[in-house]
């Protein structure tokens, strides 16, 4: 029987989201514990923030490898072990008292937030075939504002008992909670699988393909330059945030809007982390309707103009807040915008696989953040900032100048059938 309405798919996307945001903050709320730990042992930020990367390079490169097994054995397994990595990677940060120490912790955790990230963005895909985009969005919100919840709580924890004390609660609470949402995740079944959309913008291939015939489509090395290009951007910005508040002088200048009055970096921090969540559903719901690159075009656009606004304006505690939450609400679409249309492109069978492999650009784009700081030191933020706000626009320019005729080109020679001449499924 086809329930494509029912409540299943639904419940999928709760748990996937709910998993997501228990990873979050390992990598949006790290930036919290840099000068904690610098101050205690004095490494300096750069070494630290290798940290970040080594945790960006485990959790992006090894999700093909996540993705696989997600696609063969099942996604419950798979985030049952990501579970138990993302806790221990914090419960270790919590006793480590060197730099290998904290080096060894990011690889943990980040093998545990990739196993659970690909899956949940991979079981979105595949449960939600007529509405990609939206769900990997929604599926992608929780990773993006899920540490908007705790940023406050892991801030006042690090205040009141020392970044040590942090590190081990949240990090247990956030592993129990992954493993919670492990045991209802499940891949679908026949006929549970709702009907491909019909809309011009979002065609879609009528058959799956495999990984090694994806690597092997010049629409795919588009994609993944695009990628690297907007994470860039966007991890410089993620990993340098609160050093960057601090050099402009505005990190603990209180600012008040909404109602609401915090330090600039901590309110800056918050904000970031809800449009970096909305954004994704909300580009993704467009993208659905309007087409993947039309979408991409202005997105990438509108990120570029924010940080090249936040480079000149960034010594304004106020506006420093208000285009950090711009910045972000322009970068955070790159995670449901991608494996959206990876999806379209290559089929739902081996889509976990397939994103997988696409999603290790932002591995690439992880080694760019230490160079950012190097760069930040000798020529200053705003040399730092001009060059992602660059990155975004060649992106968007790739977006409708490369990518779109590559797949119009693929459509014409069968890899990918053109959305109103032949059926899809």
């Amino acid at each position: 029987m086809n329930r494509p309405r029912g409540t299943g798919r639904w419940r999928q996307l709760v748990f996937g989201v709910v998993a997501m945001v228990a990873i979050a903050n390992l990598q949006y709320g790290w930036t919290l514990f840099v000068g904690p730990i610098d101050a205690r042992f004095h490494w300096g930020n750069t070494a630290i923030q290798v940290a970040f990367t080594i945790f960006v390079l485990t959790e992006t490169w090894l999700v093909p490898i996540e993705g696989y097994l997600v696609d063969r054995f099942g996604p419950r397994r798979v985030v049952v072990v990501g579970g138990v990595l993302v806790g221990a990677s914090w419960v270790l940060n919590s006793f480590a008292t060197s730099l290998p120490a904290f080096y060894a912790a990011a690889v943990v955790g980040g093998v545990g937030a990739g196993a659970v990230y690909g899956t949940a963005v991979g079981n979105s895909l595949k449960w939600f075939t007529d509405r990609r985009g939206f769900a990997a969005g929604v599926t992608a919100s929780g990773f993006g504002a899920g540490s908007a919840l705790t940023v406050a709580p892991v801030g006042a924890l690090i205040a009141t008992s020392g970044y040590q004390a942090a590190f081990l609660r949240f990090g247990l609470l956030q592993g129990a909670v992954v493993l919670l949402c492990a045991l209802f995740l499940r891949a679908p079944r026949p006929g549970e699988l709702p009907a491909a959309p019909t809309g011009k913008g979002t065609p879609q291939c009528v058959r799956d393909f495999r990984p090694a015939e994806a690597l092997r489509s010049a629409p795919f090395w588009i994609m993944y330059a695009m990628f690297v290009l907007v994470a860039t951007g966007g991890l410089m910005v993620v990993a340098q945030l609160a050093p960057m508040a601090k050099d402009f002088k505005v990190a603990n200048v209180p600012v008040s809007l909404l109602g609401i009055t915090l330090p600039a970096v901590t309110f800056a921090l918050s904000i970031d982390r809800v449009m970096n969540g909305f954004t994704r559903p909300f580009f993704g719901w467009i993208s659905d309707h309007l087409g993947r690159e039309r979408t991409m075009f202005g997105a990438f656009i509108l990120e570029g103009i924010g940080i090249l606004l936040l480079q000149r304006f960034a010594a304004d505690p106020v506006v420093f807040v208000v285009l950090s939450g711009v910045v972000f609400f322009a970068w955070g679409e790159i995670y449901s915008l991608f494996p959206a249309t990876c999806a379209d492109v290559y089929g739902k069978r081996y889509c976990t696989t397939i994103y997988g492999l696409l999603y290790t650009a932002k591995g690439v784009a992880a080694l760019l953040v230490p160079l950012s700081g190097a760069l930040s030191a000798t020529s200053g933020w705003s040399a730092v900032l001009v060059a992602a706000a660059l990155m975004n626009f060649v992106a968007a320019a790739a977006a409708l100048l490369v990518l779109k005729p590559a797949r119009a080109r693929a459509a014409s020679t069968a890899l990918i059938p053109d959305a109103m001449a032949i059926p899809r499924v």
